[in-house]
Formats: C-alpha cells, structure tokens, sequence
C-alpha cells in the first residue's frame, strides 16, 4: 500500500510514481488532495490494483484501463473510462460529459448525475460487456450511436423531469434499462420502449445488487421499482444514406 499527497502535483509526476509502483507490485494505492490531475489509471493493468482518490480527478480518468478498480470519492471531470477494456470506476459523486465513449469492457458505476453523451459509441468487444449504472440523471445526447453494452439509469432522486435532448439518437445496439416510464413520443425515433420481463430481471439483478453494495445503498431501494427497457428499432440505422434503391 501507498500514501501519494498529490496537492499541487503536475499530472505527468502523479502517473510516473502510480505506474512505478505498480512496476513494484504494489496493489493499493491513496491519493490524497487531488485537483484536477489528468490521466489517473490510463492504460494500466492489473485485476488486484485498487486507486483510491480523494479529490476531483481531471479529465480522461480510467482511459484504456485494462483491470484496475478507481474509486473516486468525489465528483470526477469529463471523458471518464474513455475505450475502457476492463476494470471498474467508482464516482461517489457527479460526472462531467462524454463518460465511457467507445468503452468496450468494465463497469462504471456513478452515484449521482452525469454530463452530455454518456455512452456514445459504446460498442463491447469481442464476449465482453461495458456496463455503466447512473444513480441521477444524464444530459442530452445520452446513449448516441450506442453499438453495444448495457447502460441503466436509475433515477434515485425520483425527478419527474427528463430532459435529456437527442436521447438514444443512432443507437443501434446494446441496451438501455430506466427506472422509470417516460413519455417517448418526443425521444429517437431509432428505439423502441418495452416493460423489463423476468429475464431482463435476473439478468439485471446481479449488476444492481453490486451497485447498491458499491455505494452502501439498501439493493430494495434500486429494485422497489419497475423497470423499462429500450432497444434499438434497427442495427443499421443509417442504411439509407450508403444504398439505394
């Protein structure tokens, strides 16, 4: 284990000592006092690494990370978990924009809200499955040109508001559960809404109890609700403009 006071720290140091320590073999790590460093756990491996950060991490945390845990007990910036492969990114706060973009692996989990373009070209790749769980809400463009993975957004704050602008807009994969019926009539035309079933349900029902678990909440509290599931009308959307009659 090590102790890293990253207060007023260049960005380039505070990665150099994390890489060098896992060169070491150490496992776990503490930074106390960051602001706003960028690149925390781009590109690291290592299933058993866990990165605990006090603070509020800069822009491009997690990207390309391949195992780690992050845990961030704060609010994080924007492009979180940017073609992420594998791992887990915990946000004990808000998100900033653009989280998980391209991800192919992994979870991130967020307890509150997150920014614009959550999960824009998020695709999976080869058999793995990107998960990302929001406990708020998301701004527009939320879900744009999805290709793959699950993304679930809880909506604990029990807002009646969705205004969540181009939502799902170009999605042609993966899946989107809410926990809540919103009026789709104003949302993508490339998606369709349907009740969760049984299935859905056991399916969902592991990556919500971890979840819950990650955040201290009572799982009761996540699953005391129905959920909605949305998919993709068509996995070529865009057919049209390449082919003609």
């Amino acid at each position: 284990m090590i102790t890293i006071d990253a207060a007023g720290m260049h960005y380039k140091e505070l990665n150099r000592l994390i890489r060098e320590g896992i060169g070491k073999g150490i496992k776990k790590f503490f930074l106390e006092n960051v602001n706003g460093q960028y690149y925390i756990g781009d590109g690291i491996k290592g299933d058993d690494v866990v990165i605990n950060i006090n603070g509020i991490p800069g822009n491009d945390l997690g990207v390309f990370m391949d195992g780690p845990t992050l845990i961030v007990n704060n609010n994080a910036q924007d492009n979180i978990g940017n073609t992420m492969n594998a791992g887990k990114i915990l946000i004990k706060g808000d998100a900033g924009d653009v989280v998980g973009y391209g991800m192919r692996g992994g979870k991130i989990y967020i307890l509150g809200n997150a920014g614009y373009r959550v999960g824009i070209h998020m695709k999976g790749y080869n058999e793995q499955l990107p998960i990302i769980i929001i406990g708020g809400e998301v701004g527009s463009f939320f879900a744009e040109y999805m290709a793959g993975g699950i993304i679930v957004l809880l909506g604990l704050n029990d807002s009646d508001e969705f205004d969540s602008e181009y939502f799902a807009s170009g999605m042609h994969g993966g899946t989107i559960y809410l926990r809540k019926k919103i009026d789709f009539s104003k949302y993508s035309k490339d998606v369709e809404l349907y009740e969760t079933d049984e299935n859905d349900m056991n399916f969902l029902k592991k990556y919500l109890i971890d979840y819950a678990d990650s955040f201290n909440i009572p799982s009761e509290e996540i699953m005391g609700k129905p959920f909605y599931k949305i998919v993709p009308s068509s996995a070529r959307p865009y057919a049209h403009l390449y082919t003609s009659a």
